[in-house]
């Protein structure tokens, strides 16, 4: 075939080389993207694998520790710290969360500690607490009650914060909870801790292998749709957003991460702010099977996919692929 059938730009001629591509490339990743979730277990020495998540344990707050001190060396920005509360402190209150010796204040301190230039993150919720596995306080008829849950998330902040949390993490979406945490934290003196919020979290088929993690899933009564969000909606997602701002959230995110990158592509583009993704445990789970079956390669799809978020517009993304895509990334 002639050459002049072809038009004088060729987009194929960048691809070429690999220093070309290297060199033209619109979206980066680097380990200081990555937030590495961890679960936090009683005991000392410990380290218990999770069925549901292949290659993910919980760890004692001693192994957090080495966690974090891992997390340093592979120049993961933050860690984000998950408890599996022992059952005989889970409470219809879940006194347990304002408790200032709790497993998460413990590996929050231990984390700081061992390597005090890793971020940590912790979670506000109540679910890892209440006996009956909801994110709140529920009334009579098992409805998740707002305002009082609020009161109890802005205390149970507070106790992270004073722990040392460098970011705390509202995952209940309870209306108005960003601004008495916000409120909370002021009042106290934490003005620099940091208010990562939950903004659009949906009520999502991906989460169980994180109930395992947690102790929660056997213990849920009923589902949460009565406050995650319905996964047919968007225009809600940026509402929920916008009243997180308004309220004093410094980053928000979207929650699970591959089915709502255009979620994330919205909320980025309408407000132009930090946006985070968790790539949840159904996600990561969905990765290690297709690994596992040979329909993929393991670290290609990691690796793929957490460019899809960075190309989506995520600042970050929290991952438990994390220390994997972290060592690729260095190789």
């Amino acid at each position: 075939m002639s050459h002049a059938a072809f038009p004088a730009l060729r987009l194929r001629r960048t691809r070429t080389h690999a220093w070309s591509r290297a060199l033209v490339a619109e979206t980066s990743l680097a380990p200081s993207n990555l937030i590495w979730p961890l679960f936090v277990s009683e005991g000392t020495g410990v380290e218990e694998p999770i069925a549901t998540l292949p290659g993910v344990s919980r760890w004692s707050v001693d192994q957090i520790a080495e966690r974090a001190r891992e997390a340093r060396a592979l120049g993961i920005a933050c860690i984000a710290l998950f408890p599996n509360t022992p059952p005989a402190l889970r409470s219809e209150t879940a006194d347990e969360a304002f408790n200032a010796d709790n497993l998460i204040c413990r590996a929050v301190r231990a984390a700081k500690e061992a390597a005090p230039e890793v971020g940590v993150l912790t979670d506000v919720a109540l679910d890892p607490y209440t006996s009956h596995g909801q994110d709140g306080l529920v009334d009579a008829a098992g409805y998740v009650v707002n305002d009082v849950t609020v009161e109890r998330l802005a205390r149970q902040a507070l106790v992270q914060a004073e722990a040392g949390a460098d970011i705390v993490a509202p995952s209940d979406m309870m209306d108005g909870r960003v601004g008495a945490i916000r409120s909370a934290l002021e009042q106290e003196g934490h003005v620099n801790v940091q208010i990562m919020a939950y903004a659009a979290k949906y009520a999502s088929a991906f989460y169980g292998p994180f109930r395992d993690a947690v102790g929660s899933r056997g213990l849920l009564k009923g589902d949460k749709k009565s406050y995650q969000m319905d996964p047919a909606n968007a225009l809600e997602a940026l509402r929920e957003v916008a009243m997180d701002l308004a309220e004093g959230a410094d980053h928000v995110m979207v929650k699970p991460g591959l089915p709502y990158l255009d979620i994330v592509r919205r909320v980025r583009e309408r407000f132009d702010v930090p946006v985070f993704a968790y790539q949840v445990s159904g996600e990561y789970a969905m990765i290690e099977a297709a690994a596992a079956a040979g329909a993929g390669d393991r670290d290609a799809l990691v690796l793929e996919t957490l460019m899809a978020f960075r190309r989506a517009g995520c600042s970050g993304i929290l991952t438990y692929h994390a220390p994997l895509a972290a060592r690729l990334l260095q190789a």
